[in-house]
């Protein structure tokens, strides 16, 4: 059983979900506390996420994709740029997602929720394919 529990943990997809919550748990807090005080939902839809992305690109590069982080110098910018390109894709996902929820009467959290599972598997693909081929 702990070898199959091993080999469980290595796989990138389950390494990539895990990181996915943890960086999901630092978009939906801060929507949803941004959402307490006021702000529009798309808009803090899009401030949670970009928090988020930053969160996913630490746990990213250190913990999924770790055999395939480009070493310094322009092969790292060009990784790195093509991971914000992959989070904008993202962001941009989820913040139409959210208002086109908020905007039809669907209440933005339930918006959010469809808006996370388009965004993962959007950002999954790119992600495993071209940012860490």
């Amino acid at each position: 059983m702990p070898a199959m529990i091993a080999r469980f943990a290595d796989l990138r997809l389950v390494r990539y979900l895990l990181a996915s919550i943890g960086a999901l748990a630092v978009d939906v807090g801060a929507f949803l506390a941004l959402l307490s005080l006021g702000m529009w939902a798309a808009g803090a839809s899009a401030v949670g996420y970009c928090l988020g992305i930053a969160a996913h690109w630490l746990m990213s590069s250190r913990a999924v994709f770790i055999g395939n982080v480009a070493q310094r110098g322009a092969a790292r910018t060009r990784q790195k740029a093509l991971f914000v390109v992959s989070a904008l894709v993202g962001l941009a996902l989820t913040t139409a997602i959210v208002w086109a929820g908020d905007a039809s009467g669907f209440d933005p959290r339930l918006a959010k929720v469809l808006a996370i599972a388009v965004s993962f598997t959007a950002t999954w693909l790119l992600r495993s394919r071209v940012v860490f081929r």
